[in-house]
């Protein structure tokens, strides 16, 4: 009986033995995977956008103030936003041009939102070298061609911010806007 006893103690101890290793060997895998989500989840956090970043994203331009022919001047992303309402007779001076003899060719309604020709909002970022070019602030010069200056190398743009004289190898930016009312734009 002796030995009976021993065979049944032996096993109990075998499989409590086996069973102990694969507790050590589960809780040595989960303490494994949380040290790497504690380090992976910093290092894929680090990657998104700060929060200053993701403020200026967008920006909301109201567009009550700004009559016709005038400009105003804001900033998106850290850079000079110009929104102008363009008069009739603007509109008509840039309708006349002949997009294809343009240096970087495009229409009015090309850089303008469907229904809202009157309203033009570009980057006020020379694409020469970087300069903010005149012609948004009252009283400013607004070039031979009646739209923007840009007095570091004499770039002139029409009244649809068309590079039309001078360096610059393209129109000012058209940043992606919508409107949000009749009055308000969201730029971004």
């Amino acid at each position: 009986m002796a030995s009976v006893e021993t065979t049944e103690t032996e096993g109990l101890a075998g499989e409590d033995g086996v069973r102990r290793r694969d507790f050590i060997n589960i809780a040595a895998v989960s303490f494994a995977s949380a040290g790497a989500v504690a380090v992976v989840v910093p290092l894929v956090n680090q990657m998104n956008p700060s929060a200053d970043v993701l403020a200026l994203a967008s920006t909301e331009v109201d567009l009550s103030s700004i009559q016709p022919g005038q400009a105003i001047k804001t900033t998106f992303r850290s850079q000079p936003l110009f929104v102008r309402q363009l008069t009739p007779k603007e509109i008509e001076e840039a309708d006349k041009v002949d997009a294809s003899t343009l240096r970087d060719p495009q229409t009015l309604e090309e850089r303008t939102v469907d229904g809202k020709k009157q309203w033009l909002v570009t980057m006020g970022v020379c694409t020469h070298l970087g300069c903010v070019p005149l012609g948004a602030g009252e009283g400013e010069n607004k070039g031979e061609y009646g739209g923007y200056f840009c007095p570091c190398h004499g770039s002139s743009y029409d009244t649809a911010a068309r590079i039309r004289k001078g360096p610059a190898p393209k129109n000012l930016e058209v940043p992606k806007f919508s409107f949000t009312s009749d009055t308000a734009i969201l730029v971004g």
